[in-house]
């Protein structure tokens, strides 16, 4: 399984002010928390459910 080696740079580039509580949740599960901040993390389909339910805050590239 090749996929499992692929990661995905994920970097937030707005607050979670304004969002609801699980969004901000989901945010520090994916390791984020302010503006700038960034994690790499495995892409697996939990991962890409947290991202897509926080999609309109974060920016992700491919690693």
């Amino acid at each position: 399984m090749a996929d499992s080696k692929k990661t995905l740079h994920v970097v937030q580039v707005k607050s979670y002010i304004g969002y609801a509580e699980t969004q901000r949740r989901t945010l520090r599960a994916l390791g984020l928390g302010r503006i700038g901040s960034s994690n790499d993390l495995p892409d697996n389909p939990a991962i890409r459910g947290q991202i897509f339910k926080v999609k309109h805050l974060v920016e992700v590239t491919e690693a």
